[in-house]
């Protein structure tokens, strides 16, 4: 039996300004991740054609995600940052597996049906439709073994490990032919497969920030309240202004987890409190629990100022270097190349094509 070399993929939309959940969510992870993993993260520009066709701003926009990875403590000489269309060989990859998923697959994600609606599914683009064979994609053609993801994603992460089981099963007398692959064990079933079945990696107390204006809804870019977020250039006095008029409920804090149920608003403050300083929800409602908000929201604002004010400042002093962005970028992308054209070389020898 063999087995695949760890690797750890994941990606940003360059799509507005990121936030504390894109924060907490996803880059603060990917910072931890990086010190124990070889990895691999990237500026999906390709996929924010999906949201919006014509942006006037995006490379400001791939500078400000890139500038935010930077600042927030990645490290771009040990692992790989660059944005998704440097890379063609993505799109490559990505056609293979159009030919390779169903569509009825890409019909059940939840995110296409929500994005679409019922009366508008024909109407939107065949991007929007694709977009998780994309993600398999940019995940395998680097045969990343792991992807930090949030819950709104696991579904297209399940997909991805579709795409890869039907590949490695349609292809496997070719890979074996090749030379190439590793036997793993799917389920109770030995396999020689090409790409490896990826594993989410979801973990920490607050996976899935809410908007501050209404906890049952995710905080988004696209919110038009911009009180529903904060933005990681707000500045000091805006972060504190959102959370002092972050919407609450009456009642004290609880002693104990349970007592968040059905208190959406409390859950995710206390959730954020949780993420920013490294403990679970239990542990914050130890030291918090029968306190009213106003006790709870200046000890919030303290530390969400204290955590994210480096990550402002060096944003902003990176964004004021579009040069030293690029440059990050440039090697970033060449490195990525040589990893991806790898993977599609060996792809394009076991479909059969000519080289």
């Amino acid at each position: 039996m063999g087995e695949f070399k760890p690797l750890v993929f994941s990606g940003v939309q360059p799509t507005g300004n990121l936030h504390l959940g894109n924060y907490l969510g996803a880059i603060k992870k990917f910072v931890a991740l990086q010190e124990n993993n070889d990895c691999i993260y990237c500026v999906v520009d390709l996929h924010a054609l999906t949201a919006q066709l014509v942006h006037e701003d995006m490379p400001a926009q791939i500078r400000s995600i890139t500038a935010a990875f930077l600042a927030a403590g990645i490290d771009p000489s040990k692992h790989i940052v660059f944005n998704q269309s440097a890379v063609p060989q993505h799109a490559e990859l990505a056609w293979i597996f159009n030919c390779v998923a169903r569509i009825g697959w890409m019909e059940r994600m939840t995110q296409f049906k929500d994005k679409s609606g019922s009366k508008n599914a024909e109407q939107v683009s065949l991007g929007l439709l694709a977009y998780p064979s994309l993600m398999a994609a940019d995940i395998l053609v680097y045969r990343a073994t792991h992807v930090p993801v949030g819950d709104d994603q696991k579904q297209h992460l399940e997909l991805t490990r579709d795409i890869a089981q039907k590949f490695n099963i349609d292809f496997g007398g070719h890979i074996r032919k090749a030379g190439l692959g590793v036997d793993v064990t799917v389920g109770d079933e030995p396999v020689h497969a090409y790409f490896p079945m990826v594993e989410p990696l979801i973990d920490g107390p607050a996976p899935r920030i809410m908007s501050l204006r209404d906890g049952t809804k995710k905080m988004s870019k696209s919110d038009p309240s911009d009180l529903s977020r904060i933005n990681l250039m707000d500045d000091s006095d805006a972060m504190s202004k959102k959370i002092r008029k972050a919407k609450t409920d009456p009642d004290a804090l609880p002693s104990e987890v349970e007592g968040l149920k059905g208190r959406p608003e409390a859950d995710n403050l206390v959730g954020i409190f949780a993420a920013l300083s490294d403990k679970t929800k239990a542990e914050v409602l130890r030291e918090f629990g029968g306190q009213q908000f106003s006790v709870f929201k200046p000890a919030l604002v303290e530390l969400v100022v204290s955590s994210l004010a480096p990550v402002n400042g060096e944003m902003r002093r990176l964004m004021d270097d579009p040069g030293y962005i690029d440059a990050v970028l440039r090697d970033g992308g060449k490195r990525a190349r040589v990893r991806a054209e790898k993977t599609m070389k060996e792809v394009r020898d076991i479909i059969g094509f000519v080289q």
